[in-house]
């Protein structure tokens, strides 16, 4: 059980020290020790917990998403869970667990209205891992946006990863046959012996199109995308008629494939097998997150959702864990933890 503590006088962050032109590297990231800072008005001061990790780090260094780009020299952005330590006069009473984006460091101020105070029920890290912003893709993207049907195939890539394990998961709740791709003949094991998935398929194999092809003799229905690049052009190719992409992530955006031919296949596959293509941001459905982790709360404990976590310990780790994390070294849900 998380107890409040009293606040530091010394904030230890990680800055991320300059932008990568190419590959990101530990070197682009730097540990500093800076002020414990103070709260405005309307602000709360939070003590981070644990740190999600995720590849939506590396985009924020590229463009300007639903948050501005990130800046050469500041604390490195991420949400987090965290502890309010000084309420400031809000509605946030101190020891409150709140999951915000606090950035990589021990102590930041947040406005309280973007704090979202949650019940902690079970595993600390459950809040991150299923009740967080990956779990919560899975769960719109699977059941909102792919709007996935009982008998329907469905098909995730990064099918090991922190969002992929558990949509595949949640599609087969619903009553879908479910094929993972994920990068390891190990990981594909796991994804069948231990998570239930029907059928697996390694993107490395020299054979992955035929294997795509007798994984899913009946085509796909689904899509649930946390790639592009040469495996979406590959899955597009096997559309049925009707068919939904879900477009959560695009991993392969940081690394060049000359072997994809993306651009000349969406056209055509999209208008001849009117298949729709969606992208969404999980950020979009806050208001129904509490509902949806009562669901998924029920599907933990009665165990036919099993989550993967993948932790780090103390926040010098974080660099190395979100590199971990885009060379798809991870099975499940990276994190940090600050404090245990």
């Amino acid at each position: 059980m998380v107890t409040t503590k009293h606040i530091a006088v010394s904030n230890h962050q990680i800055i991320l020290a300059t932008l990568p032109d190419g590959t990101l590297e530990e070197g682009h990231f730097t540990s500093a020790c800076g002020a414990v800072p103070v709260p405005r008005p309307g602000e709360i001061v939070v003590r981070t917990l644990i740190i999600s990790v995720d590849a939506a780090n590396r985009t924020w260094m590229d463009v300007e998403t639903y948050r501005p780009r990130l800046v050469a020299g500041e604390v490195m952005a991420g949400y987090g869970l965290c502890e309010v330590v000084d309420a400031n006069g809000t509605s946030l009473p101190e020891g409150t667990i709140v999951f915000c984006d606090a950035g990589w460091q021990e102590y930041a101020a947040v406005p309280a209205a973007d704090a979202t105070p949650l019940a902690v029920d079970g595993e600390l890290t459950h809040q991150i891992s299923v009740h967080g912003v990956s779990g919560m893709a899975a769960y719109f993207g699977i059941t909102e946006v792919g709007a996935v049907a009982p008998g329907e195939t469905v098909v995730v890539s990064a099918a090991a990863g922190a969002t992929g394990h558990l949509a595949g998961q949640i599609a087969r709740i619903r009553g879908a046959r479910v094929v993972g791709i994920a990068g390891s003949d190990e990981k594909n094991l796991m994804l069948e012996s231990y998570l239930g998935f029907d059928a697996t398929v390694n993107h490395r194999s020299e054979t992955f199109r035929a294997d795509l092809k007798a994984a899913c003799p009946k085509g796909i229905d689904v899509y649930f995308d946390n790639v592009g690049g040469r495996i979406l052009e590959t899955v597009l190719r096997r559309m049925n008629q009707n068919g939904r992409v879900v477009c959560c992530g695009s991993v392969t955006h940081y690394t060049y494939d000359p072997e994809s031919r993306l651009a000349e296949v969406v056209p055509g596959a999209l208008i001849s097998r009117r298949i729709r293509m969606e992208g969404f941001i999980v950020l979009d459905w806050m208001d129904r997150w509490p509902f949806a982790s009562q669901v998924m709360n029920g599907w933990l404990a009665d165990g036919r959702l099993l989550p993967l976590e993948n932790p780090y310990d103390g926040l010098d780790s974080a660099p190395r864990a979100l590199l971990g994390l885009l060379a798809g070294e991870n099975a499940g849900k990276t994190m940090v933890r600050l404090t245990r």
